[in-house]
């Protein structure tokens, strides 16, 4: 039986905190059960996380799937385990897993 490829992008469209404009952007992920994981490499200097901070309600996409919950940040000293095991998968899907974690949580539907 043959493996399905390797899906590498989530891409996360954020409200801009200026503008009230959607913005999109392209980054690797990690699930962790029905969680979205990504790491910023610009910590909180990146402007998608300035504008997650500022509106936290986002919308993603993976593939076909499509997505709105919600963003937070993983404090790495209120959730070292989670932290850590976040990181560590990336750095097994993609060789790198430095940054800050964010947690993508979809909402429920039904």
């Amino acid at each position: 039986m043959d493996t399905p490829p390797r899906t590498e992008f989530l891409y996360l469209t954020t409200t801009g905190r200026r503008t009230g404009l959607p913005r999109e952007i392209e980054i690797w992920f990690v699930k962790q059960d029905t969680r979205f994981y990504i790491l910023s490499e610009h910590g909180r200097r990146a402007r998608w996380v300035k504008n997650m901070l500022a509106e936290p309600h986002v919308r993603w996409r993976v593939e076909q799937n499509r997505f709105a919950g919600s963003a937070r940040i993983i404090d790495p000293t209120a959730e070292p385990e989670l932290n850590a095991r976040i990181r560590s998968l990336s750095q097994q899907k993609y060789g790198w897993g430095d940054g800050l974690v964010v947690e993508l949580t979809p909402e429920q539907f039904g």
